[in-house]
């Protein structure tokens, strides 16, 4: 999986800037918790989940130069918490090729990250401020 490293400043309310790399996404909360100004970070998950099918599938299929014309994921949160994935694949496709990308979009990293028991370690971080004596 990546290497770079995502980092979340506050905003206003709830808003947040994450950065990763040269890039900046904005996550927020719908009002009236938050500005809605960018997707919740409950979708960002789900966002990384479908780019991330999406890529393994085309993936597979390219490799095999299979005539996927175009794959198409949308995720959402289910009841009881589950997360519900729809993998739509167009093209002239063989059954077993269909199968077979469908079998590929349950192996992607962020798929099996979130099906696995997963540890997460919360690490404080002293960030030093300015010294107004220095400043």
């Amino acid at each position: 999986m990546t290497t770079r490293i995502v980092s979340v400043a506050e905003g206003r309310r709830l808003t947040r800037s994450v950065a990763i790399g040269t890039h900046t996404l904005t996550a927020d909360e719908p009002e009236p918790l938050g500005a809605d100004a960018g997707p919740t970070p409950g979708e960002l998950l789900l966002a990384a989940l479908g780019s991330c099918t999406s890529m393994a599938v085309r993936a597979l299929a390219d490799r095999h130069r299979w005539p996927l014309e175009r794959v198409d994921v949308a995720v959402r949160f289910g009841s009881e918490g589950h997360i519900v994935k729809n993998v739509g694949l167009t093209g002239d496709l063989e059954p077993d090729q269909r199968e077979q990308l469908l079998a590929a979009a349950g192996r992607c990293p962020i798929h099996r990250l979130l099906t696995r028991e997963v540890t997460i370690v919360t690490v404080p971080a002293l960030l030093a401020e300015p010294d107004a004596a220095h400043a």
